[in-house]
């Protein structure tokens, strides 16, 4: 029986930082592992790796985020294929994509962040993951 697929997740904040400091966060691994993962390696081109080590709530994980870049445009947009190794996630590696758009307001940077290809089961702690760490973002890249 195929898995339903879910609605895309999409989430926008506001940041107070310029659109190329903001997209150092999503290619750079060391600014990457400031919010979202505990590891990373990163090849930000198209077909590159995007791997991820996340650490899961206590008693569970870690968990491995195995993706690929699939469109790099700095400083506007990056996209990436999203995906775990660890089977009760219930996202195989490469099945959902995450597109990330940055667009100038003001002085500062929108984030419209897109997950799309969830299977149904997996949007609830994808949902509330991405809330979490954009706000993460927002306080790594203005330094709070």
């Amino acid at each position: 029986m195929p898995t339903e697929m879910a609605d895309p997740i999409i989430r926008e904040i506001d940041i107070e930082a310029a659109p190329e400091t903001v997209f150092e966060f999503f290619t750079d691994p060391a600014k990457l592992t400031r919010w979202l993962a505990v590891e990373a390696t990163l090849d930000p081109r198209p077909g590159g790796v995007c791997h991820q080590v996340h650490e899961g709530a206590p008693g569970r994980g870690p968990y491995l985020m195995h993706g690929e870049f699939l469109e790099v445009d700095p400083p506007k947009r990056v996209v990436f294929t999203w995906g775990f190794s660890n089977s009760d996630v219930g996202v195989a590696p490469g099945a959902s994509t995450v597109e990330v758009t940055l667009s100038p307001v003001g002085a500062g940077t929108r984030v419209l962040l897109v997950h799309r290809g969830l299977p149904v089961a997996a949007v609830e702690d994808h949902s509330g993951g991405w809330t979490i760490m954009l706000d993460r973002l927002r306080a790594a890249v203005t330094g709070q």
